[in-house]
């Protein structure tokens, strides 16, 4: 088996009870075998950002995991299917969306699995949770360029 890495996860929802779902997917991932909690942000509310519905609500946490990257994958798209995530088109509202974020060190580029994300430091629902549990991984520079995406704190597990 291989040695544990920290793996960096984005959760959001704008569907259904989108607050519950990120609090439930935060709670089964953090159960997956071979994986434990690390950190996990405050829940925060944004606006959607090259997409449509409702606001979001995002969380980024942190595990420690022997999965692979790959395994990790498949393991986060059952969870999205289990809380009904369709893909009718790209940037369609969801009922649940789990990226992978970061992968230890790993750069990986394949048809299924881009690590880093390629559009995280874009992103405001990102790099402020993200701040919030590895303040070194998120220059004030990046935190600045997103400044003028709408997102608030709404909660402090």
């Amino acid at each position: 088996m291989r040695e544990p890495l920290i793996a960096t996860i984005g959760l959001g929802a704008n569907l259904g009870d989108a607050r519950q779902a990120v609090q439930d997917a935060m709670q089964a991932i953090a159960t997956f075998e071979h994986c434990q909690l690390h950190a996990a942000s405050p829940l925060y509310r944004s606006a959607p950002v090259d997409s449509s519905g409702p606001d979001y609500f995002n969380a980024v946490m942190q595990i420690s995991t022997r999965l692979s990257a790959p395994d990790l994958l498949d393991r986060l798209h059952q969870l999205e299917r289990g809380a009904g995530r369709e893909r009718p088109y790209r940037n369609a509202p969801r009922t649940l969306d789990l990226d992978i974020l970061l992968y230890g060190a790993a750069r990986i580029d394949s048809p299924r699995l881009s690590v880093p994300h390629p559009r995280m430091r874009q992103r405001a629902f990102v790099l402020r949770p993200l701040a919030d549990i590895a303040p070194a991984l998120v220059s004030a520079q990046e935190l600045q360029a997103v400044a003028d995406q709408a997102i608030e704190k709404v909660c402090i597990w």
